[in-house]
């Protein structure tokens, strides 16, 4: 009895010991399964945070940009020719239906979207934005100093391809103009075109029209908004490439484009950065422009008589002061090379003698010219190489008049 009862001690205590070290050993297994779970989503949350963070652009960005490539798009299709006074009325209610002010800060949002087509600015600014830290500080500068933007990777192909895209469209508006323009000189003398020359009927009601029209705020295409919005979040769509790299400094709607644009790729302008968005979108320069050519298309029609010459004011105060205010304002300054001096003609093989001593001319006095105060006026390019019918000189219209300067050549 004594000696059974000291083996079944024995063998629970080897049973005691058993489900220890199996305790010990589920244990230990249990605690390398949730090292195993906790490394697993440390490493999964590191690959996150290295991932790229969406581009952001609000709303309002894509609206204005939408409302501006509508608008410019629209006007680069009109043409001369017009067959009646209610055709050229129709075209004119379309170009004066734009506000200065939306025109402007469209102008920056679409180049903003542009640059975002810019795989070597993606590129560049990323590098900016692999943590917390490093992306708040860029994104601060920026808002701080918008120029800034103009100095990170990629920036040179961004405003490259700003510049590239937007001269493209100037020169489509451009060729609008011509025609416009030229039509307007052309049905003067076209005898099938009687009734270009006639008084156009209820012409200050016209004129409150236009007024009416331009105080309207303008409204985005649906179809435009969401190719755009597509566009600008996946830094593609829009089928524009680099046609070569720009370097700094820029003009200052390229620039804010540019800050524009890396503030979307560093999640500094969604819905929470409006603030931020509507100071970069500001251009004083184009917004001056675009207002005085809303002015000067005012003037116009109010001299204007007959439909040519509302015809020439739609040319040129709403198509091409369109194409000059983008120009000026998204494109570098010209630079104007002067030459060696050179001979028009030949001097002739024997010089002139005078048998007679010549008498030095009396100067006439000069009286000098009143002064008058500097006015400001949008930059407006020379009128087409047009020659107008002589015959109607001498009944020249007030529109005539003012633009009878003698016509630049075609270029």
């Amino acid at each position: 009895m004594g000696l059974f009862s000291s083996r079944g001690a024995s063998a629970l205590a080897a049973l005691a010991i058993a489900a220890t070290l199996a305790s010990c050993a589920s244990n230990k297994a249990a605690e390398e399964a949730e090292a195993t779970r906790v490394a697993a989503e440390v490493a999964a949350a590191a690959a996150l945070a290295a991932q790229p963070k969406p581009i952001a652009l609000n709303d309002s960005v894509i609206q204005s940009a939408a409302i501006y490539l509508g608008f410019t798009r629209d006007m680069a299709t009109l043409r001369g020719g017009f067959e009646s006074p209610e055709a050229i009325l129709a075209a004119m209610q379309r170009g004066a239906a734009y506000q200065p002010d939306q025109i402007s800060r469209g102008l920056v949002a679409y180049a903003s979207i542009l640059a975002l087509q810019s795989p070597e600015f993606l590129t560049g600014v990323r590098q900016y934005g692999t943590d917390r830290e490093t992306r708040n500080q860029t994104v601060a500068r920026i808002v701080a100093d918008p120029t800034y933007a103009s100095t990170l990777p990629g920036a040179d192909a961004a405003a490259g391809l700003i510049m590239g895209v937007l001269d493209a469209d100037i020169a489509a508006l451009r060729t609008a103009a011509d025609s416009i323009e030229n039509d307007a000189y052309a049905i003067q003398a076209d005898g099938r075109a009687s009734w270009a020359r006639q008084p156009v009927p209820d012409r200050e009601a016209r004129i409150q029209g236009v007024k009416d029209l331009s105080a309207r705020r303008m409204v985005a295409n649906a179809e435009d908004v969401a190719r755009l919005s597509a566009a600008a979040s996946s830094g593609s769509g829009l089928g524009v490439s680099t046609p070569r790299l720009r370097q700094p400094p820029y003009p200052p709607a390229v620039s804010s484009a540019l800050a524009l644009a890396a503030l979307a790729v560093l999640d500094g302008a969604g819905e929470n950065a409006v603030s931020n968005t509507d100071a970069l979108q500001y251009d004083r320069a184009s917004q001056d422009c675009f207002a005085s050519s809303k002015l000067n298309l005012f003037q116009c029609l109010a001299a204007s008589r007959p439909s040519y010459e509302v015809e020439f004011c739609l040319g040129r105060h709403v198509v091409r002061d369109l194409a000059t205010c983008a120009r000026g304002t998204s494109q570098p300054a010209g630079q104007i090379t002067v030459g060696a001096p050179t001979q028009s003609r030949s001097q002739p093989a024997t010089p002139v003698i005078r048998t007679e001593p010549i008498q030095p001319s009396t100067p006439l006095p000069v009286s000098p010219a009143p002064a008058t105060p500097a006015t400001v006026t949008p930059v407006v390019p020379p009128a087409p190489s047009i020659t107008p019918n002589p015959a109607l000189a001498p009944g020249a219209s007030p529109t005539q008049r003012l633009n009878a300067a003698p016509p630049a050549p075609q270029r």
